[in-house]
């Protein structure tokens, strides 16, 4: 079987997903091949001769492949502006490297004027025209020498941002008309997300021969007709191109959970799908962890939970793994001991993300979060006093929020904003199948049917124009909170904030 991560994602760490389900397929003696898509399809956009269109351009490709060098070693990395301009630079190439009306591409995105990845006519469109996505050049280029090598007759893609819709349809438009003899497999977040609708009707029948949701391990096996040997098989990332990953040294991505263990936050879109809390004990954490660190070598493990539960931080705390970790965290009482957050610093934590979301304690509450702002200051302050740098999530425009409580927010930020390393800034999207949008006027920003998210009327008349208008004019032009904003790495913002923490 042939597994793929299809452009565009940010290409700083080798994709987690199809990496499990590699070992579960090899765990059970099944072949497989990893296909790092997005990866080679920068580097070959990249590497292709260009006539720059200004002078920046020209600097820009002059120096794309010395920057690429320069982003692999950590020497750039301890120079805040010599990495930003790499990396400026580098994205410049990559924007200029296609010249097709109303596409635009990043480090980090994808966005077809023509096209919605919200919408699953445009989806089927792209598949049919698939020589008009900028990436058909190298699809055609790579994708016979792999099947060419391929044994079995599936091909598996995993499909986790909006970002990658267009173009893996373009690839599986690709597929399907020069390789029907091969069946398709489509799962990932994003195809989960969809699949756990209510309203879903499948409109890709005709295209894609299995739809997957959650995790695939199971599934694929399933379809392959085998039964499994074991009941847990460690990620496998043998076969990818470990090497060639724009960061300073290998970022090792790995899942300890699925779901969130607190659950009840609400508005989640976690909740609203319905997704089950399912861990892996923490012995088999730490096997699996000593076992990858020693065949790869990374310089950052980089947790994926959608929070690393306080029984694992203790476990690390006691069994150090070797590299630097960082991950996402839920404000919980034993991040409040400064002694519990030493103990993570000697573990090699050099980074928690924290969704705290709010410095009101009302919407706090109306969220059902389970933390109280003293929480969160304790929190911040034993984290910076061991070391470990903080990336804090806020949300702006909640329905129990208004300008009053967005101020409390900004008052609560530029206190402790020595505390805080980076920010994230986000305005709130309402899950379209949440429970608690029953209570709420709603109605939907298009008529894309695939659309993960609707809009409503504030009951507070915070609406998102006012949201913004905040967010621009009071909150961002704060000196302090825009000496944190300035820190934050360009397009790979988190992914590369743990070596500037």
């Amino acid at each position: 079987m042939l597994l793929i991560h299809p452009p565009l994602a940010k290409a700083c760490e080798p994709p987690a997903g199809i990496t499990r389900l590699a070992g579960a397929l090899r765990g059970n003696n099944q072949d497989c091949t990893l296909w790092d898509a997005n990866l080679e399809a920068q580097l070959f956009l990249l590497k292709q001769p260009q006539v720059p269109v200004d002078t920046w351009g020209k600097r820009a490709w002059r120096n794309v492949q010395p920057n690429l060098t320069k982003l692999r070693r950590p020497q750039l990395y301890e120079n805040s502006d010599r990495y930003q301009r790499a990396i400026i630079d580098v994205n410049r190439a990559l924007s200029q490297s296609i010249d097709q009306p109303g596409i635009t591409i990043s480090l980090a995105n994808y966005q077809d004027e023509a096209f919605s990845p919200l919408r699953s006519e445009d989806l089927l469109r792209a598949a049919e025209e698939y020589e008009r996505n900028p990436f058909f050049p190298f699809f055609q280029n790579r994708v016979p020498e792999l099947l060419a090598k391929a044994r079995g007759e599936w091909i598996g893609i995993s499909l986790n941002y909006l970002s990658q819709a267009l173009p893996a349809f373009a690839l599986i438009g690709f597929l399907k008309n020069k390789y029907p003899d091969f069946s398709l497999i489509l799962g990932g977040g994003l195809i989960t997300s969809w699949l756990r609708s209510p309203s879903w009707e499948n409109p890709f029948a005709e295209l894609i021969d299995r739809l997957v949701a959650g995790p695939g391990e199971e599934s694929l096996l399933e379809i392959l007709g085998k039964t499994s040997d074991s009941n847990y098989s460690q990620p496998d990332f043998s076969g990818l191109p470990l090497q060639d990953y724009l960061a300073p040294g290998l970022i090792l991505p790995y899942s300890a959970s699925t779901g969130c263990y607190w659950n009840r936050c609400s508005f989640c879109p976690e909740k609203a799908e319905g997704a089950p809390y399912t861990r892996i004990s923490a012995d088999q954490v730490m096997a699996d962890i000593t076992a990858l660190v020693s065949a790869s070598q990374p310089r950052l493990i980089h947790f994926l939970d959608n929070a690393v539960s306080p029984a694992l931080m203790k476990r690390l705390s006691l069994q150090p793994p070797g590299p630097a970790w960082y991950g996402f965290a839920r404000v919980s009482p034993e991040l409040c001991s400064p002694d519990f957050c030493m103990g993570l610093r000697r573990s090699g934590c050099v980074m928690l993300k924290l969704g705290i979301e709010s410095g009101s304690q009302e919407v706090l509450t109306a969220m059902d979060k389970g933390i109280d702002l003293q929480m969160v200051e304790e929190a911040l302050s034993g984290l910076a006093a061991a070391g470990i740098a903080t990336y804090v999530y806020l949300l702006f425009g909640t329905p129990s929020e208004s300008i009053y409580e967005a101020r409390q927010t900004l008052d609560f930020t530029v206190r402790h904003a020595d505390a805080i390393s980076f920010l994230n800034l986000a305005i709130f999207n309402l899950p379209r199948n949440s429970p608690e949008s029953n209570d709420l006027a709603l109605h939907d920003f298009s008529a894309a049917d695939l659309a993960l998210y609707t809009d409503f009327h504030h009951p507070r008349d915070w609406n998102r124009k006012a949201v913004r208008n905040f967010l621009s004019t009071e909150f961002k032009p704060h000196p302090a909170i825009r000496q944190i904003l300035q820190r934050d790495p360009p397009f790979y913002t988190s992914n590369h904030a743990p070596f500037f923490g």
